[in-house]
């Protein structure tokens, strides 16, 4: 029996010490593996000391080249000769950059990198002769499809879904003429598709484009398509399944968001303060914050913009023959007289210049030479499509519809509010 155990364990050992033989050999004879290359921005990032930082308060270029060792001959060729490419006195607190630097006791500052976006960037290329260029990552784009029921608004009903807050600044833009999202009801409904674009399959980079919408408000359901009218302007307005324009002549209100509607176009407003006389107001007044920009509500060319007694610091713009508005209590103007501003263009801010109680811009609007309730007014909509490529319109429009028409509505998991909030509160 000793003999027999012996001969297993010798067994035991000679296997054993055999696979530890093979096993060291395999090592021996193995490849070894490379290290990978680390790239970034299109550099070798192995071959410098790299600092990655952001731009802080009272920051320059100049000085940012100088701590780290660059002469001023480099830095004046780059603020002097590559303006167009990178502007040196543009570069903005908070956004990143990454110096590339000598991996030799000198650590000289090589290549600098500014990061416009999260996708876009500036190279400034410092060894040997000067170079700056832009550039930008490698972005994947997946399209989306979104759907929705709302129960308190849309802002909330499309974060709920994991959708980009731009996303709701682009559809309340595309239907700011045909939809009044302070008086959306509950069980209105909306599709939308769009991409978002992605960095190295994963890292986040903002939503592309509306490609397609349907918004059904009030049970009537309204296309939204995106089509270039004009290639030589690239001009791109959104239309129906139709061919109108969902885009009007006005806006409807001279802010974009965070305002509130404190006092409407009143001819028979009495105040108690002067014994409850009748004191009209022409006028319709947007509460906002101190500062909030204020925007042209149409194209137009810009005829006073100075101050005036009660009505403080305003802009007055003439659209046409028949249409000019007026912009009352700002804390600062924007534009200048005689100049032409474009449709949702930011001609001053909200304040409190004039007769005014509280911060806001009181918004007057001029039909043939008479004020009128700009609420009231049945604006005039912006041209269709024209004959000649309306046929091309609907051919394209007609998958993009037919997918809007697949896609299914998703109800909220949890109970609705009680109250329905607007897109502003």
């Amino acid at each position: 029996m000793r003999r027999i155990f012996g001969a297993i364990l010798a067994l035991t050992v000679f296997v054993s010490c055999k696979q530890d033989k093979v096993l060291v050999e395999d090592l021996v004879q193995a490849e070894p593996i490379e290290k990978p290359i680390v790239t970034h921005f299109g550099f070798n990032l192995d071959e410098f000391k790299v600092v990655h930082d952001t731009v802080r308060r009272g920051d320059s270029f100049g000085e940012l080249m100088l701590k780290n060792k660059v002469d001023y001959p480099k830095i004046t060729t780059v603020s002097e000769n590559f303006k167009d490419t990178f502007d040196v006195r543009k570069i903005q607190v908070g956004k990143p950059y990454v110096i590339l630097k000598s991996k030799d006791t000198s650590e000289v500052a090589e290549v600098f990198i500014y990061e416009n976006d999260r996708i876009n960037y500036t190279v400034v290329d410092l060894r040997d002769s000067v170079v700056a260029y832009k550039s930008k990552r490698k972005v994947k784009y997946v399209e989306r499809e979104v759907a929705g029921v709302i129960h308190n608004n849309l802002s909330q009903t499309l974060d709920s879904l994991g959708v980009d807050y731009n996303v709701t600044i682009d559809l309340s833009e595309i239907y700011a003429w045909t939809i009044d999202f302070f008086r959306l009801e509950r069980g209105d409904r909306f599709k939308v598709i769009y991409d978002e674009r992605f960095i190295n399959d994963s890292v986040y980079a903002g939503r592309g484009p509306i490609k397609a919408a349907l918004f059904e408000h009030k049970g009537k359901p309204v296309y939204a398509f995106p089509y270039v009218t004009d290639s030589l302007k690239n001009i791109l307005d959104y239309f129906d399944d139709e061919a109108n324009n969902l885009r009007s002549t006005f806006l409807r209100a001279p802010i974009k968001f965070g305002y509130r509607l404190s006092s409407r176009y009143n001819l028979k407003r009495r105040i108690a303060y002067y014994g409850y006389k009748v004191r009209p107001h022409k006028g319709t007044d947007y509460a906002a914050p101190i500062g909030t920009p204020i925007i042209a509500t149409a194209d137009g060319t810009v005829t006073e913009s100075t101050r005036r007694g009660g009505n403080g610091k305003y802009v007055k713009i003439r659209h046409n023959g028949t249409y000019s508005t007026q912009y009352l209590h700002m804390k600062r103007q924007k534009v200048k007289r005689g100049e032409f501003v474009r449709q949702g263009d930011v001609i001053g801010w909200v304040g409190m210049t004039g007769n005014t109680g509280g911060p806001h811009v009181c918004y007057r609007f001029w039909k043939n030479g008479r004020q009128v309730d700009p609420l009231r007014e049945k604006l005039p909509a912006a041209e269709p499509i024209a004959d000649s490529i309306k046929t091309g319109y609907l051919t394209y429009i007609e998958p993009l519809k037919e997918q809007l028409d697949c896609i299914e509505y998703i109800e909220p998991a949890t109970e609705p509010e009680e109250n329905l909030v607007t897109l502003n509160q």
